[in-house]
């Protein structure tokens, strides 16, 4: 090994740096900031050939210098005291050879961009689909997903989420044990890859939001102890690993550390936003000293980093605290959006009538449907028997549109023990119904890949690791889905697919051959995002225009108000579902139900679409209403009734009540 080069002494004015730490370009060569509070000197060693440069101690926990000769692909990694250890970066912005090696240096300005004029998408209007990259192909790569695109913005979808990227140890994993935070994993491609994935998704008018894991760090490959104990703290408990040191002694630096890769996403990649994972474990409180979360915090960097775009931030919340979706005045963090458990939940109990573990305090019903669509969360602080708490906070003046609203997501697919995707788990009629409930409700859809084509790809829990942690994650997860006593059974128990079996990961992958061989639900999908996308009412939703009523045991009425009724107004829309038989509504004491006269006095509904078309696999649909005035309701569908027009009242005969009646084209009565 060549001797150690003495630390530069060349101002730090010079050096213009972008980040506050990591490895950056520079005219003949790169320049090194780290933190490392715990050592007393710290070199940069490039490989293969070994040569050091000492980093200049700036008296706070930082060492920086100029490392003369480092280009871009070039590898490095830091030595702490003299020792024979050589770690990674903290700020690494490729790890060719996994976390375990060394760093790569990354020329961020190389890329030809060709999103100039893209502007980005605020939430309203979206539709999200969330993807691993390592399982929406076979290939598992950025330029395979790449192929996939068109079809996505055919189908309707407007906002890609994709699961966590940041680098990992092993083959494969979901991607929420990574330990490079700055760092796209190797397995998927290089950098430009992912670049490139983003670039064409905005061709496409697709943007493009990374799922990001800010509440702990995955077992294997994080170094950072190695640098500084400070990073995590023992004051709060999270079920994950080490919680986060958001707010004791020496957090700026670790704040620094996350506000820098929030907007380092979002400047080197264009990404249009981050989903942040489990936000009930990033554990912060300096709101107590009058300073702002560190959620707060993120907001605030992402929305400036993206330089006039616009944003996307989703927060997964298990507690459902509505004050991740507040501004800061109003005391929240500022999030555009929060998933919805509780519309989920509500609707697998309705769909497959199990009511185990975390489904305990759901019943399926109309009103929890009723009730979702207009309120958001259905626990907005109510006592939640399954915890033992009160679950939620008030989110009656939320707007529906920071609601993500969805049937199936990773963990949820996972956590049905063998992986099966929610069509091979209820009837195919219900399963269309739920749809067209989630496509046009006033929250905001998210599909999960390969569920615009009812994939019948599992989607399972897998995790690479090495066989003493391997058997600890298997282990953990067998107790974890222990909590569904169906599970925990001996019978289903010994049929769990091991974590860390290739086969396991293999069987997850889609074959997108399928969408041309299940055409039906494809078009159902698409053609009701269409709908939401072009109905008047369905795409300009109105503040306070959505109320809705039960109108049987599995039956439920949503009613969208327009602006009107005649001229160019496009009047309004009911939802009507139907989850059991066939309900005939003798009576019709229901508001709701009424149509708006038109210009003659008159008024009737007629049928605009159905989940029962034979094109969708349905068996057809019947007149809703009967001659004699009365309705009926097609089992197990759901119908979108609109203004029918060429209506007159038609009297019944002993000068009493009159009947709407839709007249033909040879002007004759029906």
């Amino acid at each position: 090994m060549s001797a150690t080069v003495p630390p530069v002494e060349q101002a730090q004015a010079t050096v213009k740096r972008r980040w506050p730490i990591g490895v950056e370009l520079q005219p003949g060569g790169a320049h090194a900031r780290v933190w490392v509070p715990k050592a007393a000197r710290v070199d940069l060693v490039t490989e293969p050939d070994g040569r050091a440069t000492a980093l200049a101690g700036e008296g706070n926990g930082y060492f920086s210098g100029l490392v003369p000769g480092l280009e871009a692909g070039g590898l490095y990694r830091f030595r702490l005291d003299g020792k024979d250890t050589l770690y990674p970066d903290p700020m690494s912005r490729f790890q060719p050879e996994g976390p375990h090696g060394p760093s790569q240096l990354v020329d961020p300005h190389r890329f030809a961009w060709t999103d100039r004029d893209w502007r980005g998408r605020a939430i309203r209007g979206q539709v999200i689909y969330e993807m691993h990259i390592g399982t929406f192909t076979r290939e598992g790569t950025w330029e395979a997903a790449i192929r996939q695109l068109p079809a996505l913005a055919d189908l309707g979808v407007t906002v890609l989420e994709v699961m966590p990227v940041s680098e990992f140890p092993g083959r494969f994993g979901w991607g929420y044990d990574g330990v490079n935070l700055f760092a796209p994993t190797r397995l998927y491609g290089d950098s430009d890859a992912m670049r490139r994935f983003v670039d064409e998704a905005h061709r496409l008018d697709l943007a493009v939001i990374l799922d990001v894991v800010y509440n702990h760090f995955g077992p294997d490959g994080n170094y950072l102890k190695c640098f500084s104990d400070d990073y995590f703290t023992d004051r709060y408990e999270n079920e994950w690993g080490e919680a986060i040191n958001f707010d004791g002694p020496d957090a700026g630096p670790v704040r620094e550390f996350f506000l820098s890769n929030a907007a380092f996403w979002i400047e080197e990649y264009h990404l249009d936003g981050l989903r942040l994972d489990a936000t009930q474990s990033i554990h912060d409180g300096s709101e107590r000293r009058g300073e702002p979360h560190i959620l707060t915090e993120i907001s605030c960097t992402v929305r400036k980093a993206a330089g006039g775009r616009a944003t996307i931030l989703v927060g997964e919340n298990e507690p459902q605290h509505a004050s991740m979706v507040r501004s800061a005045e109003e005391g929240g963090c500022g999030l555009c959006a929060i998933w919805n458990d509780d519309l989920h939940h509500s609707a697998m109990v309705a769909l497959t009538g199990r009511t185990e573990a975390y489904y305990t305090d759901y019943r399926g019903t109309p009103q929890e449907f009723v009730s979702a669509m207009k309120y958001g969360f259905l626990y907005q602080g109510q006592w939640y028997r399954w915890q033992g708490k009160r679950r939620g906070m008030p989110a009656f003046d939320v707007p529906r549109a920071a609601f993500v609203t969805f049937l199936q997501n990773h963990d949820q697919i996972a956590n049905s023990a063998r992986g099966l995707r929610l069509h091979a788990l209820t009837s195919p009629g219900r399963l269309r119904a739920m749809t067209a409930l989630m496509l046009l409700g006033p929250g905001t859809p998210m599909l999960f890949q390969g569920q615009e084509f009812a994939s019948d790809s599992p989607f399972l829990y897998f995790a690479d690791h090495v066989p003493e942690l391997a058997a600890l994650v298997e282990k953990g997860r067998a107790e974890f889905l222990a909590q569904f006593p169906s599970v925990a059974a001996p019978a289903m128990r010994s049929r769990l697919p091991e974590p860390h079996a290739e086969e396991t990961f293999t069987r997850c992958k889609l074959d997108h051959r399928e969408r041309e061989a299940k055409p039906g639900i494809w078009s159902l999908h698409r053609d009701l995002l269409r709908l939401r996308r072009e109905d008047r009412v369905f795409a300009a939703p109105r503040v306070g225009g959505l109320d809705g009523a039960v109108l049987g045991e599995e039956a439920f009425v949503l009613r969208f108000f327009g602006e009107g009724g005649d001229g160019d107004h496009p009047g309004d829309r009911l939802l009507l579902v139907n989850l059991g038989r066939d309900l005939p509504l003798p009576a019709l004491p229901e508001p709701l139900l009424a149509p708006r006269p038109d210009a003659d006095g008159g008024g009737a509904w007629t049928v605009l679409w159905s989940s029962e078309e034979p094109v969708y696999g349905g068996c057809g649909t019947a007149p809703v209403e009967q001659p004699d005035g009365t309705w009926r309701l097609p089992g197990h569908a759901a119908l979108v009734l609109g203004p029918a027009t060429g209506v007159r009242e038609k009297s019944d005969g002993a000068g009493g009540n009159t009947t709407p009646v839709i007249a033909v084209s040879d002007g004759t009565e029906p």
